[in-house]
């Protein structure tokens, strides 16, 4: 009797065998697309997806094929269509065949894979790069002397939870969640420097004040030829900094904020670019701030590696004419409005 009782007790011990684990059938693949596909999904043709996948194949191979792990390529295309798309994880899951746990691991991976590598893909221009913008810049908008232009802009999140003590900091001017992008171009449209880890309610020149690049500017900026950026009124002026005049009363100052405008709007017209390719910078972020920093940072990496590698965007014009020496009738001090002036009234009196 206690023999039937025992062995009853193991017997209901033994659990049943585990059903064997099932893998949807996943739908990525660029062989079946053509690069005008390739584009409309992941915003970059077949060459340059391998490229990227090249370049952070190192940071986010799996080790072992362990449970079906994706492949660095698989991993590429399922962050560039988040990327490119800006839609809730659950869908783009669903589209490509993998779990939404899955889609969060492959956008974090390549969004960190990718900001590692900011300092090789956004740099700041060399002495032989500056003159090249600088004459870039005078053939689109008359300004000379100018090797960068700046601005700020908004990538909207969502409301943090992780510290609600810092949430209002998050909320900006206009009302909603965002992380404060800083960011300088060249004449191309290339970023060359940025600036993504300041909550939405900083302002544009605090940010610029704590910044790498204005310490940078400060200390090896010497006259008027080492090169000017150009910035909104929401900017001090300063000697390597011009910002426009808030009400000109003189004809040649008037015509200085003319030439500024036309020239500074690139900038505004490389954020336009950066969130057209990139739809989810244009929507809502839907992580933690320090995550949509790291892909804010991602997406500027694969925003200049698109135009290195030429990807269809609308190119700004290639005719050059010849730049004027800015420096030859300057002598004072390089203070910022004595600069403003000068500049003024030498080339737009």
């Amino acid at each position: 009797m206690e023999d039937m009782l025992l062995f009853g007790n193991l017997a209901g011990n033994i659990r049943p065998p585990l059903a064997p684990r099932k893998y949807r059938e996943r739908l990525l693949t660029l062989n079946d697309l053509t690069d005008k596909q390739l584009r409309s999904r992941y915003r970059f043709g077949r060459q340059s997806i391998e490229r990227i996948t090249d370049i952070v194949r190192d940071d986010i191979t799996h080790p072992t094929q362990r449970s079906h792990a994706l492949s660095a390529e698989m991993q590429v295309l399922v962050a560039l269509r988040f990327f490119a798309s800006g839609s809730f994880m659950q869908v783009i899951g669903d589209t490509v065949g993998i779990d939404k746990s899955t889609v969060s691991r492959c956008v974090d991976k390549v969004s960190k894979a990718l900001a590692s590598k900011s300092d090789q893909y956004i740099k700041w221009p060399s002495e032989q790069r500056k003159r090249d913008i600088k004459q870039g810049f005078y053939d689109n908008g008359g300004f000379p002397g100018v090797i960068g232009c700046i601005d700020g802009t908004h990538v909207r999140i969502a409301a943090p939870s992780s510290d609600e003590r810092h949430e209002p900091s998050f909320v900006n001017r206009k009302g909603f969640h965002s992380i404060n992008v800083q960011a300088i171009c060249d004449n191309e449209g290339k970023f060359t420097n940025i600036v993504a880890r300041w909550p939405g309610s900083v302002h544009d020149s605090h940010i610029m004040r704590c910044s790498q690049i204005s310490e940078h500017l400060e200390q090896a900026h010497k006259c008027v030829e080492d090169g000017l950026i150009l910035g909104d009124s929401g900017y001090a002026c300063r000697s390597f900094l011009m910002a426009p005049y808030i009400r000109p009363t003189e004809p040649y100052r008037e015509r200085f904020n003319t030439a500024h405008t036309r020239t500074r709007c690139c900038i505004e017209r490389t954020f336009g670019w950066w969130k057209k390719r990139f739809y989810c910078l244009h929507a809502e972020l839907r992580l933690q701030p320090e995550k949509a920093c790291t892909l804010i940072m991602a997406c500027a990496v694969l925003h200049n590696l698109a135009i290195e590698m030429r990807e269809p965007m609308e190119d700004p014009d290639d005719e050059f004419q010849m730049f004027w020496n800015i420096n030859k009738d300057f002598r004072g001090p390089d203070e910022g409005r004595v600069v403003r002036d000068h500049i003024a009234r030498t080339f737009f009196a």
